[in-house]
């Protein structure tokens, strides 16, 4: 009898915990809309990206855009020392179309073993265990040499500049 109470207490307590957890409703947020502002800000990098610069006036409005409000005095003065290296690191990001089906293909055909295709794709992990298995004895490579011709092989960020 002794015993019984405690069991007793712990049932209670296990009961009421998932009796309040199951009374909150659950709201689920849909995941596929972009908010407003980023699709804003996205395209008003896009723009003043297109000539390749982007000046520190343009690289505030874009930022107060995405922000929503206006910029602090220190977020203002982060932008000053630092937006010309913001704005080269993101016009550092490859663009599509910056690779060619024609080089992978005669990389894949003289070197393939050693994976530099891969390398020249974006891949650079593949390439790695390429380099080191040796195409898997020419297996991977001649499998890669179907996709590069089928054209199902692309690059790692974007699409080829020149097919075949």
């Amino acid at each position: 009898m002794k015993l019984f109470k405690p069991f007793a207490l712990l049932a209670i307590a296990a009961a009421s915990v998932v009796m309040l957890t199951s009374a909150v409703p659950y709201s689920e947020k849909p995941a596929d809309k972009t908010p407003v502002n980023v699709q804003k800000a996205t395209l008003a990098w896009e723009k003043a990206a297109a000539d390749g610069n982007v000046s520190t006036k343009e690289l505030k409005g874009i930022v107060t855009e995405l922000k929503g409000s206006k910029l602090t005095l220190k977020e203002k003065v982060g932008l000053k020392l630092f937006g010309k290296k913001i704005a080269s690191k993101m016009n550092a990001v490859p663009r599509d179309g910056d690779k060619s089906q024609v080089i992978a293909l005669i990389l894949c055909v003289v070197v393939g073993g050693l994976g530099i295709h891969r390398f020249y794709l974006g891949y650079t992990w593949q390439g790695i265990v390429q380099l080191l298995t040796l195409g898997v004895c020419g297996i991977w490579t001649l499998i890669d040499l179907i996709r590069i011709i089928t054209g199902d092989l692309q690059p790692k960020n974007g699409t080829y500049t020149t097919t075949l």
